[in-house]
């Protein structure tokens, strides 16, 4: 007798996050692109959003209905950056998953759900880290950095990542070294409605090829100019950009890396005048160019 209240805890908690699983499933849904089988869910009627990377370049997409049947999608959008992408698949029906900015701490339970061939799939863990708000390795930035202790499923990248109340708090994807992270539901909203806006989302462009570069003296690094497009910002008037010129500035501010320089050409870049401290021929000056956004293709 004095262990049946702790199996039927046990029990309980069981039930509950089976109700949880299924409860968000309903929302949930298998993505096959080619070679690829990731998860999605419904983020408006007819609006999939899904994991970028899980999704292949090209080739046929279906969603699969709740039937089991495929449903041809087509790619709304896609930002590698923030790993998000939006897919529409007219006449699918399926519950709108509701997404929650919720606060999260180290140590909270999480679960991830996606959607597998016979039906869900779940992992259950805890976050193991919150963080601000970063950027991506390409770029993208993303509202805070949430990590999660669970196994997932390569089937269910792009799944909801939940909360213990069942509240869906972002999409799980895949991180660094196959950590499990989640793209928070604030970036997916924001993301989502610029690529239902416009299909993309823009990022700067200078019209420079740059490399890495050594700089005499302190040891210090810069970024070579190696080519110029004549038709882009680095080639105005009031820019100038020469090859062979050696970038040591961004705005008053030491160049500590090519990646670094690149990833401030976010979307809010676009159409700002940056001021670039140059070294030409053993002479240092100042030019002033203002950023474009970046050609499609």
């Amino acid at each position: 007798m004095s262990n049946s209240a702790p199996v039927g805890s046990l029990q309980s908690l069981s039930d509950a996050i089976a109700s949880v699983v299924a409860d968000a499933a309903k929302s949930v849904v298998a993505v096959h692109s080619t070679r690829s089988r990731s998860s999605g869910f419904v983020w408006r009627p007819g609006l999939i959003v899904t994991a970028d990377e899980a999704l292949a370049e090209d080739g046929d997409i279906a969603v699969m209905s709740p039937g089991g049947e495929p449903i041809a999608a087509t790619v709304v959008g896609r930002d590698s950056t923030t790993d998000v992408a939006l897919l529409r698949a007219d006449g699918f029906d399926a519950p709108v998953a509701s997404l929650a900015s919720t606060p999260l701490k180290a140590g909270a339970l999480a679960l991830a759900v996606g959607a597998g061939r016979n039906g869900p799939i779940a992992a259950f863990g805890a976050v193991s880290s919150a963080g601000p708000a970063w950027r991506s390795l390409r770029g993208g930035e993303i509202d805070a950095r949430v990590e999660l202790d669970l196994s997932l499923r390569r089937a269910a990248e792009g799944g909801l990542a939940l909360d213990a109340l069942g509240r869906a708090f972002g999409m799980a994807v895949f991180g660094p070294r196959r950590t499990a992270l989640v793209i928070p539901a604030a970036t997916i909203e924001r993301v989502a409605g610029k690529l239902l806006a416009h299909g993309r989302i823009a990022r700067g462009y200078l019209g420079l090829g740059l490399q890495a570069a050594k700089l005499d003296g302190d040891g210090g690094t810069g970024a070579m100019v190696m080519s110029v497009d004549p038709t882009g910002p680095g080639a105005s008037a009031s820019a100038g950009m020469r090859q062979g010129d050696l970038i040591v500035k961004w705005n008053g501010e030491r160049i500590r890396d090519v990646r670094t320089l690149l990833k401030a050409l976010g979307p809010d870049s676009v159409g700002q005048t940056a001021k670039l401290s140059l070294l030409r021929g053993g002479e240092s000056i100042e030019v002033a160019l203002t950023i474009a956004e970046r050609p499609e293709g």
